[in-house]
């Protein structure tokens, strides 16, 4: 039998990225992380002389971060027992923007902070590959979480009946982000998971009136 489904982005969702990213990159890569606007390139500098770390530079940088520190990410407050709650009366799956040959990586990843649950790994948007999920499920409805507003967008253009939270859970950059609540495109903003969890339980339980 069909029951609700939670679809959930990972990283300044479930776990920590920019601040262990930052860590490392201040460590091992001479680089130093300071976001003060949205615009997450203009964030890396070379330590040595203050200039901007090139884009390609930054996805390099990224790409080895994913390679070989995701160990160093840790569960946002709150995240894994609001995850484990939610799953007792729905399907919780991840819905993550890293390559492909990475989804085992975070799969495991996640089960070590103590949340099991399915990833799919997406290149790009999310609305398609959330369809493509929602196909397969058939839920009896659903529920949308991720810190980027653009993939909110996306979503609320594919399938706007699916209900969506923006949440981002690192200090670091949440004020920096866009609120997809503001734009338009998502239900609720809500940055913390103690505060979160109870509005998303009452969605899930919404229709069962």
């Amino acid at each position: 039998m069909s029951r609700p489904l939670i679809i959930s982005d990972c990283d300044e969702v479930l776990l920590h990225m920019v601040a262990p990213f930052r860590d490392w990159l201040a460590e091992k890569e001479g680089v130093t992380f300071l976001m003060e606007n949205a615009d997450f390139a203009k964030a890396l500098r070379y330590a040595k002389d203050g200039t901007a770390v090139p884009t390609e530079e930054i996805w390099s940088l990224l790409n080895r971060f994913f390679d070989t520190e995701m160990y160093r990410q840790q569960a946002i407050a709150g995240a894994v027992a609001g995850i484990n709650t939610i799953s007792e009366n729905a399907d919780v799956v991840i819905l993550t923007n890293l390559n492909d040959h990475r989804r085992e990586t975070r799969a495991q990843q996640l089960a070590d902070v103590g949340i099991n649950a399915r990833v799919f790994t997406n290149q790009g948007p999310k609305g398609p590959a959330l369809k493509a999920i929602l196909d397969e499920y058939n839920p009896t409805r659903a529920l949308f979480i991720d810190d980027l507003p653009q993939h909110h967008d996306s979503v609320s253009q594919l399938t706007p009946d699916v209900i969506r939270l923006h949440l981002c859970g690192e200090p670091l950059i949440a004020p920096h982000i866009d609120c997809a609540h503001q734009a338009g495109h998502a239900h609720a903003r809500i940055d913390r998971w103690d505060a979160a969890l109870p509005w998303i339980l009452e969605q899930m339980h919404g229709e069962d009136a």
